[in-house]
């Protein structure tokens, strides 16, 4: 069953951690990205995981293999049970992430290693060198590779996701942000619904401002829960 990750996207943990209350016991996971990890540090995700969530924190990492490596390591110590890496670090960082995962590990196999390809924010104009190949065929591409570097999954458009599941197995994950109701409009570009994307597939689904910036944040949560369940 497809699971709903809340994005968490604020500057400071006071803020954070009054949404987090507010889809407690609803939305089972959170995503700390890098504006609230550069205001707290570790200590937020350790805060989220006391409250119950799991935490996807999405740093997007992207160096040399063994610098990946350490910060693998500590994520992973830190409690988070999935972490965002760009599948354009190659085999040699990939294999390094799960390296500096199985050496912090102290129960099961440690978080998730899910691989970015291209930003669900970009569209063909806003890419700054040619893809003569298109968006598309790239993201196929870099989920391939991931898969066979011993990744768990890609983060992708709801877009791509059958094609991604039919070229790497179904077991391999697919977190798919940029998801909207059908009435809202923002700066995401390759956008799906809630429904669309559990139905091509999806397994994480995050969600941003529909649920934070809304009136009610509980009640959004579950009218999206509602959704995805059909």
């Amino acid at each position: 069953m497809s699971e709903l990750v809340v994005a968490l996207d604020f500057k400071d943990a006071n803020s954070a951690i009054e949404m987090a209350e507010k889809v407690r016991g609803i939305a089972p996971w959170v995503k700390v990205g890098l504006e609230l990890f550069c205001a707290e540090g570790p200590e937020i995700i350790i805060r989220f995981k006391e409250m119950g969530f799991k935490v996807f924190v999405d740093l997007k990492f992207f160096d040399i293999p063994n610098t990946v490596k350490g910060a693998v390591r500590s994520a992973t110590r830190a409690g988070a049970d999935m972490l965002s890496l760009h599948a354009l670090g190659g085999e040699r960082m990939a294999i390094a992430a799960r390296e500096g995962r199985a050496e912090a590990a102290v129960e099961g196999d440690g978080p998730l290693l899910m691989a970015i390809t291209i930003l669900t924010s970009m569209g063909e104009e806003d890419i700054l060198f040619p893809i003569p190949e298109g968006i598309g065929a790239t993201v196929l591409d870099l989920a391939l590779a991931s898969s066979q570097a011993g990744l768990d999954g890609i983060v992708c458009s709801g877009l791509e996701v059958e094609a991604i599941k039919a070229k790497c197995g179904n077991d391999f994950l697919c977190l798919t942000p940029g998801i909207r109701p059908a009435s809202v409009s923002d700066d995401q570009r390759r956008v799906v619904t809630p429904a669309q994307a559990v139905q091509r597939g999806s397994n994480f689904l995050v969600v941003g401002r529909p649920i934070t910036g809304a009136d009610n944040p509980a009640e959004a949560a579950s009218r999206i829960i509602a959704e995805m369940e059909g």
